[in-house]
């Protein structure tokens, strides 16, 4: 008998954990989604300041450099990405969408910099791909 009361505290335990959990990652999406309403995609060229564009409205940049070479960055649904690139290693083409404060896209052949600033302060120390 105390058996069975053991299991179902263990069960009641272990529900509770992880309907926790789950309510905390929701949470902390719909945070993170508020945070980026005001945030700016700033893109740089050869450490000048090339464009700046917001994080919430969808639009497709082509970066055009003197030598002809370009890069396409693409902000949807409140994400930056390099779509497309004339580079050789296309490096910055297969690295994920970035969304958050201080996240980079960099194209070293081009030197391009892409960066998400917002006034919100980043808890993100770092993040790799």
């Amino acid at each position: 008998m105390e058996q069975k009361g053991k299991l179902k505290n263990d069960l009641i335990l272990v529900t509770v954990l992880l309907l926790v959990a789950v309510i905390t990652f929701f949470a902390m999406k719909v945070y993170q989604k508020q945070t980026t309403n005001h945030a700016m995609v700033v893109v740089s060229v050869d450490g000048k300041e090339w464009g700046r564009y917001p994080l919430n409205k969808n639009c497709k940049k082509v970066i055009s450099l003197s030598d002809g070479q370009y890069n396409e960055l693409t902000i949807k649904d409140g994400y930056a990405d390099m779509t497309d690139a004339t580079c050789p290693d296309k490096i910055c083409v297969h690295h994920k969408k970035i969304s958050k404060n201080g996240e980079t896209l960099v194209c070293l052949p081009h030197k391009v910099v892409v960066e998400i600033e917002s006034e919100e302060e980043s808890n993100v120390d770092g993040s790799t791909n």
